[in-house]
């Protein structure tokens, strides 16, 4: 499946819409997770935990917005996106979508050949002659 953030795919060609396909997870915040990061907030720097757990709600949403894709007869996604949302106190929802549809290869095409004739010489052409600079500007 070849899921994409802008309107085509380079080098395919879109055939048939297939339609709007979403995939979305709510999550929560683990117990130690909230302690550790009310910690780290304290003096600053990265929530590792949250990182972690943004991770792998987008992995769950954007698998779940694969699979719909797949239901309808998709092999691409394209404009694909990402929301996130409080839900409740401790929670919050990823939501990923997009719009599938089925993409096929352009076909190639074929250089130009070019075939060039030999030009003919061309005669000798007389070039004006021009003054030696003498060094002194005119006024």
């Amino acid at each position: 499946m070849i899921v994409v953030n802008t309107e085509y795919v380079p080098g395919m060609q879109i055939t048939e819409l297939r339609g709007m396909v979403q995939g979305n997870v709510v999550q929560s915040k683990h117990i130690g997770r909230d302690i550790a990061a009310s910690l780290k907030n304290l003096v600053g720097g990265e929530l590792k935990g949250y990182t972690e757990l943004l991770v792998e709600a987008r992995r769950i949403a954007v698998g779940r917005m694969m699979a719909q894709a797949e239901e309808l007869g998709a092999n691409a996604i394209v404009n694909v996106r990402f929301a996130t949302s409080n839900i409740a106190a401790g929670a919050a929802e990823l939501y990923a979508y997009g719009t599938a549809v089925t993409v096929i290869p352009l076909p190639a095409m074929p250089l130009p050949v070019v075939v060039a004739e030999a030009p003919e010489t061309p005669e000798a052409v007389e070039m004006p002659e021009v003054p030696e600079a003498s060094g002194e500007a005119e006024a």
